[in-house]
């Protein structure tokens, strides 16, 4: 497997070695090793999600409060995404900006990314499955989202593809509003709950 950090700091992308042979194919999309090397602590699983969606649903944008918020290492195990990480910690060197990774189940690419950003993605195909490793369980009081149809963030959904976009998810704030209304992370609090990650 090798580890590649992405442009936003917090992230990184997996890519696994496949093993195919007359029966199929094997591959590890999550490898402990190579995670600690990359990361330099270990990721601690409190909660397994796994969502099925139709071929143009958009999930997110979706974030927690810092601390504990959760961090996300995601997988596509069925079908394919582009899987899209916003950076909305207040005072971060690319606050704004994003992120986007194809994964799917030919290459099994994962993505992890840290407490504090923003998490969202698209469904290139019908039935597409995503599972999520995460730090924390859910917490409905902490839990908040950004709308995924944010002119200013335009993120790159597919033209091509209807937008299947939840009630709760069409009805979320803009960046500029969620700055407004005080409910994005701070950068300085993530970059200092990280370093408690790697003392322990």
């Amino acid at each position: 497997m090798q580890a590649r950090e992405l442009t936003i700091s917090g992230t990184w992308e997996f890519i696994p070695s496949q093993f195919p042979d007359r029966r199929g194919t094997f591959v590890a999309p999550f490898q402990e090793q190579v995670f600690l090397e990359a990361l330099g602590h270990p990721l601690r699983v409190a909660q397994t999600n796994h969502s099925v969606s139709r071929k143009g649903t958009i999930r997110g944008v979706h974030f927690a409060d810092v601390p504990p918020s959760q961090a996300k290492y995601v997988y596509c195990p069925r079908g394919a995404l582009l899987d899209v990480i916003v950076d909305i910690r207040v005072g971060s060197p690319t606050f704004g900006h994003w992120e986007a990774v194809r994964l799917d189940s030919t290459e099994f690419r994962a993505v992890y990314m840290s407490e504090g950003l923003g998490h969202a993605f698209v469904a290139l195909e019908e039935d597409t499955a995503m599972t999520y490793l995460c730090s924390e369980g859910y917490n409905p009081g902490a839990e908040h989202g950004i709308s995924p149809l944010d002119a200013d963030l335009n993120l790159p959904w597919p033209a091509e593809l209807p937008q299947i976009v939840s009630d709760k998810d069409l009805a979320a704030p803009t960046l500029k509003e969620a700055l407004a209304e005080g409910l994005l992370p701070n950068y300085a609090d993530c970059m200092a709950y990280r370093e408690k990650l790697l003392k322990r």
